[in-house]
């Protein structure tokens, strides 16, 4: 279908901001344009609470994020992985998004501030985040939540990000999880998918830019084919927890998060698709000026609520 009008709405504005493209810049100004157009978006909404904490992992403290929503405990608990690439963004940029689940979902969400790319290469936010899961199974009760009903969930690389801790908690022992939600998922290398070819340029994610991702996350090209990079290459994708996977029509990236739930699928996992028409990539983060992201967003705690059976 045509591209949505507030779709196109937000693209207008984005193009008026007269930001030059990621690829001419260094991460670390990439960083800064990132944070400052987040502060163009709405606030993040109330929620019962939020604390700051640094947890042990593979290569230092972790910084996260615990938003608890209101109510008795222990709740169910999601940890989540924000997008960006694997080099720009941090909580801050899905601060609002977080606090959006929490209240939607009724579940505690625990945001985790991996460390990113160029600096710190591939598996290290992975990594990162694979620990930071493994301790809030751990020390479930120390923030309320229930150790027995975890969610991993994340957005573009951090949909990515979820899968990759989905195959570790599988191939490491656990902790068991209830739900995989992969939100316009990266789940392999390949530019030249339709989608891609199709939404090049002109729909906020260009395929440049997903190159100069790619480029920054990995060391060299055969780190591509490691199925923790792009899940998607996996040989065995079975007994790896149930998926909501959320696609754009107007996204580079449609094409292998479909390919990725069509494998879960005939691997035996249970998968929910849901690809929206007429939106582009990071729709799902603009839900306050995009009434199908805000669509999504509950369409999304609608499937943590039922993995939670709450």
């Amino acid at each position: 279908m045509a591209l949505d009008p507030q779709a196109q709405r937000v693209l207008d504005q984005l193009a008026a901001l007269n930001n030059p493209p990621y690829t001419e810049l260094s991460p670390e100004e990439a960083r800064r344009v990132a944070v400052e157009a987040a502060r163009q978006m709405a606030p993040g909404e109330p929620v019962a609470e939020v604390a700051g904490r640094r947890i042990a992992g593979p290569g230092g403290e972790i910084p996260i994020r615990v938003y608890q929503p209101g109510g008795a405990g222990p709740h169910p608990v999601v940890v989540y992985f924000h997008g960006g690439g694997w080099v720009i963004c941090d909580l801050d940029t899905h601060d609002m998004l977080m606090r959006r689940i929490v209240n939607a979902a009724g579940a505690i969400v625990v945001g985790v501030d991996y460390r990113l790319a160029p600096e710190h290469k591939f598996p290290a936010g992975l990594e990162d985040c694979y620990a930071a899961t493994r301790w809030v199974a751990d020390h479930a009760d120390s923030i309320g939540a229930d150790g027995r009903r975890i969610a991993v969930a994340g957005d573009s690389a951090g949909g990515n990000l979820a899968a990759a801790v989905s195959l570790l908690a599988r191939d490491r022992g656990g902790p068991p999880l209830a739900l995989q939600l992969l939100v316009y998922p990266i789940t392999d290398r390949d530019f030249e998918t339709p989608s891609y070819r199709d939404n090049a340029a002109g729909y906020l994610l260009s395929r440049e830019v997903m190159i100069w991702f790619w480029n920054h996350y990995i060391r060299r090209d055969e780190e591509a084919a490691d199925p923790l990079a792009s899940p998607l290459l996996a040989g065995d994708l079975s007994l790896l927890p149930p998926a909501h996977i959320i696609t754009a029509e107007y996204d580079p990236l449609r094409d292998e998060g479909e390919a990725y739930a069509r494998r879960l699928a005939t691997s035996g996992v249970p998968v929910t698709l849901r690809r929206y028409d007429g939106m582009i990539h990071d729709f799902f983060r603009r839900f306050a000026m995009i009434d199908q992201g805000a669509a999504a967003v509950a369409e999304a705690a609608e499937a943590l609520k039922r993995a939670f059976g709450t």
